[in-house]
């Protein structure tokens, strides 16, 4: 099973400071099939009530106090140690779905207020949320209102699979299972980004003994590299490098057929399932085995349909 770390307000709990919620579809119903989730509400953990008086983040873009702004109480150290206290529990998630704009959880762009004044800047980040970013600077974290981006949804859920996977290989990692690990998402990687594809590469042929600050180096280089979302032309460059496996089993008219489907990909007039889904008929007529161990085909659960809108 693999574990989600979520707001508790995007699953319909009414924690939120107006005593709302902000449920979403995606979480609850999509993603909710495949994993299984641990809801936290930071500020309902630190002891704070539903409704509640809002708060602020204040001071320093880059280490804000949070703030409650009617009486002025610091909750800063008590939202980071909310964290610190659930280390445990937290090291067991494989991702972090977020809620937009708050102080203790919004991941990027939340207010940040001057001392004594209402003028701000949308550049902060939440106590919690950097708290668990400090702690788990691999783990992928997204946030809600992002998900409603098809590509930033389909980049998230990828990394959350590839970050699962690892955490279940952690325990008893040698040389061996990393190679193994690695080579099945080499096509992944270099679809995302191809400096760390040949850099991350090169520094596993070169590798001696598998250390923990080895693995902790490598698996943030990876996570970090699969973060940004591979363009049109990342696939289409996958897509033709796995098509020459192809040319020596399908006749002309079926070579043909392929390398026009990945061009339209290509120029937006198919999606990046219509190519990948004619390569998987391909090869279970003619397996390879490389081909097969290959993550890129099936990152995650095909009834996501998440590639059906890149």
């Amino acid at each position: 099973m693999i574990y989600v770390g979520v707001s508790a307000c995007l699953l319909g709990q009414k924690v939120r400071y107006d005593g709302g919620h902000k449920a979403s579809d995606f979480c609850q119903h999509e993603l909710g099939r495949h994993v299984e989730y641990l809801p936290l509400c930071p500020e309902v953990g630190v002891g704070l009530s539903v409704p509640r008086p809002t708060i602020r983040l204040i001071g320093d873009v880059e280490n804000p106090r949070a703030v409650v702004q009617k009486t002025g109480e610091d909750l800063t150290s008590r939202l980071e140690q909310f964290a610190n206290v659930r280390s445990e529990q937290l090291a067991t998630l494989s991702g972090y779905v977020l809620c937009a704009k708050s102080p203790s959880c919004g991941m990027e762009r939340v207010r940040v207020y001057e001392e004594d004044s209402n003028a701000n800047v949308k550049q902060g980040m939440g106590i919690f949320a950097k708290r668990l970013q400090e702690m788990f600077p691999a783990m992928p974290m997204e946030e809600d209102g992002r998900l409603n981006d098809p590509l930033l949804r389909e980049n998230f859920v990828l990394r959350l699979y590839v970050y699962a996977e690892w955490k279940q290989l952690t325990e008893n990692m040698t040389k061996g299972i990393l190679y193994t690990f690695h080579a099945r998402h080499k096509l992944l990687l270099l679809a995302h980004n191809q400096a760390v594809y040949r850099e991350l590469g090169r520094e596993l042929g070169e590798l001696d003994d598998v250390t923990q600050a080895f693995l902790d180096y490598y698996i943030l280089r990876l996570m970090t590299a699969l973060s940004k979302p591979a363009s049109r032309k990342d696939h289409t460059n996958v897509l033709q490098h796995v098509q020459g496996y192809f040319k020596q089993h399908i006749d002309s008219s079926s070579r043909v057929e392929l390398a026009d489907l990945i061009l339209r990909y290509h120029h937006g007039e198919e999606p990046l399932a219509a190519p990948l889904t004619l390569m998987s008929h391909y090869l279970k007529r003619f397996p390879d085995p490389y081909l097969e161990s290959q993550s890129y085909f099936h990152p995650y659960p095909d009834d996501l349909r998440l590639r059906y809108g890149l």
